[in-house]
């Protein structure tokens, strides 16, 4: 609700349903997903999500971030993987959240997963609101907002699969100095010496930061509808 380019983007609605609720209906396409579950700080979230027939909790107001909002409703459930979604990705992929779940699966090793996508064409790799990763063999090597050059990341897709149990030791775990400088919550991960499971997907859309942004998903969401209504 307090973004600052974008205040309350999370129930913006020009398309008449309120972007977190796009964002419920692609999680709940995806084939992994037994249970969609909003998490909010904030009563008029969860009204609006109740609104259209979606769950969601009301939690409390001093989390950190996402992943540890997440773990708070984690904590009373029993499923294996918890999958946090970012509330602004209305046109996320469904197949990208069973991607990161195959990952987690294919690799033993990992108690978390993500998503890369490659860069478009028209992407500033100096611009520090697109995160930078750089894997090898379905493993994350590191994480940062700052073009390196000489390098050849790929994009960070804000996506995380967890197991259960490590969900919440990972909120537990004291924060790291590269996490705190760069507002990255994967470098905990990192600089804590886990390994995180990473699988590539083909470039999508990016999550909603700016009006304009949401007006261009608009745009699109309407073409759309009226194609397939047509």
């Amino acid at each position: 609700m307090a973004s600052t380019r974008f205040p309350r983007k999370a129930l913006a609605r020009d398309t008449g349903i309120p972007m977190v609720v796009h964002v419920c209906r692609q999680a709940e396409a995806a084939s992994a997903i037994e249970r969609v579950i909003v998490a909010a700080d904030d009563p008029l979230i969860i009204s609006a999500v109740r609104e259209f027939g979606h769950e969601a909790v009301l939690t409390r107001r001093d989390h950190p971030n996402g992943s540890s909002r997440v773990a708070e409703v984690a904590a009373t459930l029993d499923y294996d993987v918890i999958v946090n979604v970012q509330g602004d990705e209305p046109e996320l992929d469904p197949t990208d959240i069973d991607a990161s779940i195959g990952a987690l699966v294919r690799n033993a090793d990992c108690n978390v997963s993500t998503l890369a996508t490659p860069f478009c064409d028209d992407d500033d790799l100096d611009d520090v609101n697109l995160v930078k990763i750089q894997h090898a063999d379905e493993h994350a090597i590191d994480f940062t907002r700052h073009h390196v050059p000489g390098t050849d990341p790929m994009r960070h897709v804000g996506l995380y699969a967890f197991r259960h149990g490590y969900l919440q030791d990972y909120v537990g775990m004291a924060s790291t100095p590269r996490e705190v400088d760069e507002r990255l919550e994967q470098l905990r991960i990192i600089e804590q010496g886990h390994p995180i499971a990473v699988a590539v997907v083909p470039v999508g859309r990016h999550g909603i930061d700016t009006p304009e942004q949401y007006e261009s998903f608009v745009s699109r969401w309407r073409a759309g509808t009226e194609g397939r209504s047509s």
